[in-house]
């Protein structure tokens, strides 16, 4: 038992009644077996190689054949991922996130929306709802992928009204 507060009443003791009542779940009549008092409980991560293309555009002079090699990959920016989900189409915005957390902070400036991190890349879109929600999100997944070689994961956070 805890020291009371001077001023402060007693808090009542439990009766199985009120928000400090035991929750108890009934399980019979189903076909789920009772818990059991410790559950081990094992994670095993199994790394998935998953191919993503890589299309490099190449500017070329008009009427001459380009016969160079490509070194590096051009990097792709925030404002580029961003106008190649708005180009999908279906999506109406890009969305900030339930707290505003999702942006690449540029100088003097945010795109809001899109995230670039060293190992993930997120896109958060807002949908009209006019298309199927998965097949939106594999458009955008489709449309960034083929341009950066960093995993994207794209989250549809709303459906317009």
């Amino acid at each position: 038992m805890s020291t009371p507060v001077p001023g402060w009443p007693d808090r009542p003791e439990s009766d199985g009644q009120g928000p400090f009542a035991e929750q108890v779940t009934d399980l019979s009549g189903t076909d789920s077996p009772a818990p059991a008092a410790e559950v081990d409980v094992v994670v095993v991560a199994v790394p998935v190689e998953v191919p993503v293309p890589v299309e490099v555009p190449v500017p070329v002079e008009a009427g001459q054949p380009w016969t160079g090699t490509i070194i590096d990959a051009v990097p792709t920016t925030a404002d580029e991922i961003a106008a190649l989900a708005l180009s999908v189409p279906d999506v109406t915005r890009l969305h900030a996130g339930r707290f505003g957390e999702v942006a690449t902070y540029l100088s003097g400036r945010r795109v809001t929306g899109v995230k670039i991190g060293n190992d993930l890349i997120e896109v958060l879109v807002v949908v009209a709802g006019q298309i199927p929600v998965q097949r939106t999100a594999q458009s955008i997944h489709e449309a960034i992928a083929a341009l950066v070689t960093t995993p994207v994961h794209v989250f549809i956070e709303d459906v317009a009204a």
